[in-house]
């Protein structure tokens, strides 16, 4: 017969349910002064219509517009900054003066020559993700920047997405105390791939997609060594799609692990999972999307529910270019710099080398995608 009392187990459980105000953090994007920043956009395709869309309403300026395509370039502009200049050619966009900060949407092979030029031009970059496809290639651009005096930031949108946006400054203010573990599930249905180019991607979930996810992990890790990372991927019974639709990686740090578990192929009943677990207290955050999550932080006096706003895509582009355009008015390192990101990057590697080899990887020591 169990004799454990109600002061054993059911009053701690309540306890830890009671309704408490949610701390107010700092999670919204930040907010620049928009006159002073002139972008001009380099490659305008799917990618590049959501962020104009973005940007338009949170009041950016947008001056120029550039694709090898011209018919596209001048279709965004049409839509969304009727004045803006349209070009083919990039070395006219970063030419002009009015152009200030340079938005790179390319793929990466091609993104690294337009960074170079970026900077030779003196113009401040955000770079699309992911970064680059060799460390060191990633480190030489870091190093060129920073003697050019040049800033160089990287679109990690899913930093300020809502949800991890205020997990993320719950944990940096402390309230969660010493992270011992991060877990993120995903369960949802990526197959709008097929037949588009990124099916060419054999590590699609884990490179293209996961690094959000690697870089989450990195930021609530922040300060902490990634110790090695093990991996694996296959393709699920029913898929159509090229690349493995089913992944893992785990992620060793100093006194802590992340995990993360992708299903690419669920047509129906998708969910969106994230726990937090630290010394203090535990974040949970959990929806049917990334753009449709509750939150809920728990600790010693009970559970906060924060009233969120806004989506993956508007809060995430608005908060990483906003943060670029503030650090440039502050004359500061931005939180998503490139270096910075070259962190997360060598997690995402190690994980690639870790699935194709079937062994666990120190991160670091594999300085290139394939």
């Amino acid at each position: 017969m169990d004799d454990t009392s109600d002061d054993d187990y059911g009053l701690s459980r309540r306890e830890s349910r009671r309704e408490v105000i949610a701390p107010e953090l700092a999670w919204l994007p930040p907010r620049p002064d928009t006159r002073r920043h002139g972008i001009g956009v380099i490659g305008c395709g799917g990618i590049a219509a959501a962020q104009l869309k973005v940007y338009a309403a949170a009041g950016y300026r947008v001056v120029a517009l550039c694709d090898l395509d011209e018919s596209r370039a001048r279709s965004l502009r049409d839509q969304y900054y009727p004045e803006a200049f349209v070009t083919t050619d990039h070395r006219a966009l970063l030419r002009r003066e009015d152009v200030t900060v340079v938005d790179l949407a390319t793929h990466p092979a091609e993104r690294v020559a337009l960074i170079e030029a970026a900077i030779d031009a003196g113009k401040h970059i955000l770079s699309q993700k992911p970064f680059v496809l060799d460390l060191d290639v990633g480190e030489r651009l870091c190093d060129r920047a920073e003697a050019a005096g040049v800033l160089l930031a990287v679109n990690q949108n899913g930093r300020w997405a809502p949800h991890y946006s205020y997990l993320l400054a719950a944990t940096r203010a402390g309230l969660l105390g010493e992270i011992q573990s991060v877990n993120f599930t995903q369960h949802w249905d990526h197959t709008w791939t097929v037949g588009t180019p990124f099916e060419a991607i054999d590590h699609l979930i884990l490179y293209d997609y996961g690094i959000h996810w690697f870089d989450l992990a990195a930021q609530f890790f922040a300060g902490r060594a990634a110790r090695r990372v093990s991996a694996m991927v296959t393709r699920s019974i029913s898929q159509a799609a090229r690349p493995p639709f089913l992944a893992q990686a785990t992620i060793e740090f100093d006194g802590g692990m992340a995990t993360l578990n992708f299903n690419a192929n669920v047509l129906y009943g998708q969910d969106d999972r994230t726990f937090v677990a630290g010394s203090r207290g535990s974040g949970v955050s959990c929806g049917p999307s990334l753009s449709e999550q509750t939150v809920e932080l728990y600790g010693p006096d009970g559970v906060a529910r924060p009233i969120l706003s806004g989506t993956w895509f508007r809060e995430g582009f608005e908060g990483a270019m906003g943060e670029l355009l503030c650090a440039i008015e502050q004359g500061r390192t931005p939180g998503h710099a490139a270096r910075d990101n070259l962190r997360s990057l060598a997690l995402c590697f190690a994980a690639l080398a870790s699935a194709d080899s079937g062994t666990a990887q120190i991160p670091g020591q594999v300085r290139c995608k394939e």
